[in-house]
């Protein structure tokens, strides 16, 4: 498929949403709500539950699944109350040295004046800051569409896995597409998506992701099965690790994104 199939894919009506992948993998999950500054957003669901018998914090946004519950969700944009509930449980779980695993699924922040209002950018920027010295286990999952930094606000993690139809981005296509171009036709919005290289393949080829999870929708039950398994072993892999080799490797595993290259020209070195 191309990038433009992958990103119709990940937006897909009837796809599973993050509550669905958590009641799937986790046992006995519990919904905890609240920022404790503002109030609750239902596009973060949240809370502690076990895993495979160990006790883990969970965040997943989630988008709905008919009308009326993706109009009380934002449609999976997070607000400023949302992003600070999750910090809150990340806060929690490093005090008792729970690990964290989040599930990613967003067009991006809810992009409205009242979360500007609340201070919507520094939410998103303290998620991130907090995230990256955070002294236990973080393990995020993109499940439909990783978009800018309402995305990454959950995805500053140790291990980040992505489903093979996922997306994550910078900037959606739509509007990488208004910029570039003045005009999002389906053309252009398609020509965008190739340029960002957006896809599951992508996230791998450039080290945003550690790994590719094959999708079976139509088998859910069994592919979360698999992905609860994958989930445990990297939980039990990271937990090993000291507080500060915790932190220490995802500073590591974030130094290392992108591409340098120095040549040489008839004007002396350029950089790329």
């Amino acid at each position: 498929m191309t990038a433009y199939e992958k990103l119709k894919t990940a937006r897909k009506s009837g796809r599973p949403t993050g509550g669905q992948y958590v009641k799937e993998i986790f046992e006995n999950p519990i919904e905890l709500h609240g920022d404790r500054r503002f109030g609750d957003d239902l596009a973060i669901y949240s809370g502690l539950a076990y895993l495979n018998g160990e006790p883990v914090t969970f965040i997943a946004m989630e988008k709905g699944w008919d009308l009326q519950s993706r109009m009380e969700r934002n449609f999976g944009c997070p607000k400023p109350e949302g992003y600070r509930k999750a910090l809150r449980l990340m806060k929690q779980a490093e005090k008792f040295h729970r690990p964290v695993i989040c599930f990613v699924d967003t067009l991006g922040a809810y992009p409205a004046a009242e979360a500007e209002e609340r201070g919507q950018g520094q939410a998103i920027a303290e998620s991130i800051m907090e995230m990256m010295g955070l002294k236990t286990p973080v393990i995020s999952v993109v499940i439909g569409e990783g978009g800018s930094g309402g995305a990454l606000a959950l995805a500053s993690a140790n291990k980040v896995y992505i489903l093979e139809n996922a997306v994550y981005s910078v900037i959606s296509p739509e509007g990488c597409a208004s910029i570039l171009w003045k005009e999002s036709t389906q053309e252009n919005v398609a020509k965008a998506a190739e340029c960002l290289h957006i896809t599951a393949a992508d996230m791998k080829h450039f080290g945003v992701a550690e790994e590719i999870i094959p999708e079976s929708l139509e088998h859910f039950p069994e592919m979360c099965k698999a992905l609860k398994m994958q989930l445990a072993e990297a939980v039990d892999e990271l937990m090993k690790l000291s507080e500060e080799e915790i932190v220490q490797q995802r500073y590591e595993r974030f130094r290392k994104f992108g591409i340098f290259e120095e040549k040489s020209s008839s004007k002396g070195f350029f950089r790329k």
